[in-house]
């Protein structure tokens, strides 16, 4: 029996007794009024009993404890900051050929994107590859120069237009040294960049109005030009020729020059070069060749040797020195040099870059004790554009 059908049976008895209390008694006003208090007494519980759903749940018999069920508290669990990606890539702008570029048929052109590293890994050895759409007669791939986090690239490709009129559009992406694709940020779907060409005939084409954007500047790159161990060494008086690159003089006053080796492919034929910031701080000295070889100061010259061997070595006194290093806290640090930015300049489409480091002559002090700086990797920073 639910709590509602408790209460009517309650009601109904105390009717009843009232009722009961009032018979017989001969007096029928009397028993009209109890009749209507008794109705009335019966409409004040009902209105305030508030009704109560039947949800047919069963209660145990005996008293029942009510427990209240604490709200869940709402905790703030902080997001988990996303990973340090190293391999990421920007599309930034076109450089040359805006979507929607007029062509004549079998027109030739270079497409120019400009594109920035923002993930956290220098790119080495990285390419840029032909995806998809129209090849336009581009290559299957490029290798792209070195690129550090942060730094902007404009990456380029020699492209024809097809034969025949129509609209045309190619995709490209970048590659890691591992094959991995690299995803790029404001690119198409987030993963590449493309060309977008409309064909015409000379005639329409004429006729079809084109705006050109003003030309944006070069893109600013950097590359580090580390010397390569298997083209440098030393060669020394005696005609010896030894793998590391020392120089100075022997405790048996033989005196030692040093050659050093750069690959230049990685800097783009026709780059210009904005600086150079020279790092020869990896060494270390036998004896004090400050004193008494030469002058007193260590000089970097050019020399394209090829393959070190007895031949390179100069016996006379040099001119035309590039840099030059008076003590040992001037070898010790790391400068930008005007000269030699004028000679990577110059080499700038060339394989190599190679230098002869030396003290002016004479070179040995005679006193039968090395005095020899020995290298270890030398480093050009070259920044371009």
């Amino acid at each position: 029996m639910n709590k509602r059908n408790r209460i009517f049976s309650l009601l109904f008895i105390a009717v009843l007794v009232v009722t009961a209390c009032n018979l017989p008694s001969g007096n029928q006003g009397g028993e009209a009024v109890s009749l209507t208090a008794a109705a009335q007494t019966v409409e004040a519980l009902l209105s305030a009993t508030p009704a109560v759903t039947n949800t047919n749940t069963p209660f145990p018999i005996g008293s029942a404890t009510l427990t209240s069920t604490p709200l869940a508290i709402n905790t703030n669990t902080p997001i988990a900051s996303a990973t340090t990606n190293c391999n990421l890539a920007q599309f930034v702008t076109d450089v040359t050929i805006p979507d929607g570029t007029v062509m004549t048929p079998n027109q030739a052109f270079t497409k120019k994107w400009r594109i920035k590293n923002i993930g956290s890994c220098v790119w080495n050895g990285y390419s840029m590859a032909f995806d998809s759409g129209d090849s336009m007669s581009g290559p299957a791939s490029k290798p792209i120069a070195n690129v550090n986090p942060g730094q902007e690239i404009d990456l380029e490709v020699n492209l024809t237009a097809p034969a025949a009129p129509g609209s045309y559009k190619g995709y490209w992406r970048i590659v890691t040294n591992g094959n991995v694709l690299v995803p790029v940020v404001s690119g198409y779907q987030g993963k590449s960049f493309y060309v977008d060409i409309k064909v015409q005939s000379p005639v329409a084409a004429s006729l079809t109005p084109t705006n050109t954007p003003p030309a944006l500047p070069p893109a600013i790159a950097q590359v580090i030009l580390s010397s390569i161990a298997g083209e440098s060494g030393h060669v020394r008086s005696d005609g010896s020729v030894l793998i590391p690159p020392n120089t100075g003089d022997t405790d048996s006053n033989v005196t030692a020059e040093a050659f050093v080796s750069f690959n230049m492919s990685a800097i783009p034929a026709g780059a210009t070069i904005v600086k150079v910031v020279v790092d020869f701080s990896s060494y270390d000295v036998l004896g004090n060749p400050w004193s008494g070889l030469g002058d007193g100061c260590l000089r970097s010259y050019v020399q394209n040797y090829g393959t070190v061997d007895a031949s390179d070595f100069f016996p006379g006194d040099p001119t035309g020195a590039i840099t030059r290093w008076c003590s040992a806290g001037e070898l010790s640090s790391v400068f930008e040099d005007a000269g030699m930015k004028s000679v990577v300049q110059s080499a700038v489409g060339t394989s190599r870059l190679q230098l002869r480091l030396q003290f002016r002559t004479p070179t040995t002090n005679g006193n039968g004790v090395a005095d020899m700086i020995r290298f270890g990797t030398v480093k050009l920073t070259v920044t371009y554009q």
